[in-house]
């Protein structure tokens, strides 16, 4: 007598990627896809959750961040995460308006095609500092483990007319001073600790936004107006007038 087993199933392997997911009405292969800066951030904040969790290193987190920012298409993405738990994941998604094109005003902070400072400040049981004359590209990490991080834009130029800082605070601190000509938006989380918005920028057509995002656990993240001795000499008898 012959038996019939049903509802059995041949093993599948499934991959740990960040596409594992892709809508089945996306024509073509979604890997040559090319990825937005929303993607980017979200593989970003992956990266930064396990390092979080200890699965990796701050090196490694500095090497994997390097090629999130540095992918063109989904193809690119795909490795980066390949080793890690993935429970929200990037995927092709409808192209969106063409964003408006931003003319820099004279003697504008907004300087598009300036050579851009360094994508990452990190300090693990140290300090660092970025300020003075710097340009800060449309994207920065700043991470501090048991350590300070000091981003002062009082003098700061910026590539784009929004600029992102991620920030990862663990038993440490970053301080980020910026003047009343920057437009700050801050939507961090702190655990065990605080991510604060001190800052006096008001929106006004023509000046930066930066966005300053990400995690602070029993550490902090503090964004305040900056200190007397950060400024030049009209700025500084504005102030104290």
């Amino acid at each position: 007598m012959r038996h019939t087993v049903l509802g059995s199933r041949s093993p599948r392997v499934v991959r740990s990627t960040t596409l594992q997911h892709v809508s089945q009405d996306q024509p073509g292969d979604h890997l040559s896809i090319r990825i937005s800066n929303e993607d980017r951030e979200r593989v970003a904040q992956i990266l930064h959750n396990a390092m979080s969790e200890g699965r990796i290193e701050v090196a490694e987190l500095e090497e994997r961040l390097d090629a999130v920012y540095a992918a063109k298409t989904f193809a690119d993405l795909e490795p980066i995460t390949r080793d890690l738990p993935v429970t929200s994941t990037p995927v092709p998604r409808p192209p969106s308006a063409p964003a408006p094109v931003y003319s820099p005003v004279s003697g504008s902070r907004i300087v598009p095609g300036a050579m851009p400072g360094p994508g990452n400040s990190i300090a693990v049981m140290s300090g660092v500092e970025r300020k003075g004359d710097w340009v800060v590209p449309e994207r920065h990490n700043a991470v501090a483990v048991m350590g300070g991080v000091e981003i002062n834009l009082t003098h700061a130029r910026f590539t784009a007319p929004e600029t992102t800082i991620q920030c990862f605070a663990f038993m440490g601190g970053i301080e980020i001073y910026v003047p009343e000509d920057i437009h700050v938006i801050v939507d961090g989380f702190g655990f065990m600790g605080a991510f604060e918005d001190k800052s006096m920028g008001a929106q006004a057509p023509g000046r930066p936004v930066v966005r300053i995002t990400g995690f602070a656990m029993m550490g902090a993240v503090e964004v305040k107006p900056p200190k007397k001795r950060h400024l030049r000499g009209s700025d500084r008898r504005e102030i104290e007038d």
